[in-house]
């Protein structure tokens, strides 16, 4: 019962805000070149999908998705658990940490289009640079919360070498806290491939930079929920795959 309720009043929600949305620009109280009403949107949807230019901006977009949140996460997941395990290197890295985690990823463009040009790869690039700080925390301290005991045990039952604690008790431990970091940096990602790709890589949000530049505020509104949608999408995936993989705490 509590559970249809709270499926009611969410639906009660959405649909007062879609009322509230359509009704601001149909009785004047915002421009609808500004924010146009919601009833507009599959008709631009479809407009885009017989262009044909939906299908390529999101398959562009999904491979710079992909790959960058590839590389970033990688990146953030090898150097936390080196920097969870290891204190000197904790220690070493901690002023660099400290310059370049407060440089936000949107900051790093110009340089991306100066090393890489306005290619696929500078977009890679960029949105490794917004993941890779989300999953290296996340990993570090997963590693740094690890039960001391859980590792004495380990070197009493002949588990010394670093390989042998990683792989016997530092990963599988921390799992559930960077697996909690991987699925922040799924909705990163998502964020970055927008600041990726307004500089002129072929994409989402190069089209909705198109699209606001001619005031096609409807075309822009329909890559905003195409990008809730496919996060939705890979959300629901990484969730199901985080069940199957930490099926064992049952």
């Amino acid at each position: 019962m509590t559970f249809l309720r709270s499926i009611l009043l969410s639906a009660a929600g959405l649909a007062a805000f879609l009322l509230v949305w359509e009704a601001a620009p149909r009785l004047g109280l915002i421009n609808p070149a500004f924010l146009p009403p919601p009833t507009t949107i599959p008709a631009a949807f479809l407009r885009e999908i017989e262009l044909g230019v939906w299908f390529e901006a999101v398959a562009s977009s999904l491979s710079h998705y992909l790959v960058g949140l590839a590389v970033g996460a990688g990146a953030g997941i090898a150097l936390g658990l080196v920097g969870g395990m290891s204190r000197t290197f904790e220690s070493a890295t901690a002023w660099v940490v400290r310059l370049l985690r407060p440089i936000p990823g949107l900051a790093w463009v110009p340089f991306a289009i100066i090393w890489f040009g306005v290619e696929p790869s500078a977009a890679v690039f960029i949105i490794a640079v917004g993941v890779f700080w989300i999953v290296f925390f996340a990993t570090q301290g997963a590693v740094r919360g690890v039960d001391r005991d859980l590792i004495e045990l380990a070197q009493a039952f002949g588990f010394r070498s670093a390989p042998a604690r990683l792989t016997k008790i530092l990963l599988p431990a921390a799992t559930p806290g960077i697996l909690v970091g991987l699925r922040t940096a799924l909705g990163q990602a998502w964020m970055a491939v927008v600041a990726a790709e307004i500089f002129g890589v072929p994409g989402v949000g190069q089209r909705m930079m198109q699209a606001s530049s001619l005031l096609s505020t409807d075309i822009v509104v329909v890559y905003m929920l195409t990008m809730a949608g496919l996060y939705g999408l890979f959300d629901s995936a990484f969730v199901a795959l985080q069940g199957w993989l930490l099926r064992w705490r049952a």
